[in-house]
């Protein structure tokens, strides 16, 4: 008998623990992946206490080689296949690409990029026959270019094309592929890249809540792009409006106002 699940990467806190509350609140059994495994047992007692199966904990980085074949054999192990992926691990940083450690980018293409990817087609197999889905986590940055957070917006703009490609080859057969691209939310992404929020970024923001439920619909409802709030759904169609080099201006002085 196959026992299918949920498997939710960055699921230790903001949008990911958001996911696993919204995806166990309509009956999934989760496999949440994430570095802190406190954290990670915190939130499956917590979906515990909410009356919801028991998750299965998977402490992993993701960064480190071999991650998806250790979080592959921790599902086999417990007997089950994965039907829904969301991929949302990942993290930015904010700074001129030439300056920033050359390391740390490096690191986070690895995750923001390869690990997704990998996940993506490590699991196709499953998703086809179970006829389930992708969620993808993009941004809104996905559609800029991004001076000031240059690797962080380019992995963004793969995650989106990425994305669609994948709809374009999956959906035929059955599974369905959803990026949601939200704008900034208040988690800990910011203190990780070292920005901050603020006015100038208000009328874009939305909240992790928000955002899992926006997304998780989005997915059910096969649509190809969530974009959670007013603010972000208006972009892409002023971007058709204004001149490129104008967007590389704005976009630098942005993040040049929500640097720490």
């Amino acid at each position: 008998m196959i026992h299918p699940v949920t498997l939710i990467t960055g699921a230790s806190s903001g949008i990911g623990a958001e996911f696993a509350r919204v995806f166990a609140a309509h009956g999934h059994r989760l496999a949440l992946v994430a570095r802190r495994a406190d954290r990670l047992n915190a939130l499956a007692a917590e979906i515990v206490a909410s009356g919801r199966m028991a998750p299965i904990v998977i402490p992993c980085d993701l960064g480190e080689k071999g991650a998806a074949e250790r979080i592959a054999a921790a599902l086999t192990a417990e007997g089950v296949e994965v039907k829904y992926l969301v991929n949302n691990a990942g993290y930015g940083l904010s700074g001129h690409a030439v300056e920033l450690d050359h390391a740390d980018q490096l690191a986070l293409i690895d995750l923001n990029v390869r690990a997704l990817t990998d996940l993506s087609l490590r699991f196709s197999e499953s998703l086809i026959r179970l006829r389930g889905g992708i969620l993808n986590v993009g941004s809104i940055a996905g559609f800029l270019p991004g001076p000031g957070m240059a690797v962080y917006y380019a992995s963004k703009a793969y995650v989106l094309s990425f994305s669609e490609a994948l709809r374009g080859e999956l959906g035929p057969r059955g599974v369905h592929v959803t990026v949601v691209c939200p704008g900034p939310v208040p988690t800990e992404f910011q203190a990780r890249a070292g920005v901050k929020s603020g006015f100038h970024a208000s009328i874009l923001q939305v909240s992790a809540r928000d955002v899992a439920l926006e997304g998780y619909r989005g997915l059910m409802a096969n649509k190809r792009a969530v974009l959670p709030g007013l603010g972000v759904k208006m972009l892409p169609l002023l971007l058709r409006l204004v001149p490129r080099d104008a967007i590389l201006r704005a976009v630098a002085g942005f993040q040049a106002r929500r640097r720490l």
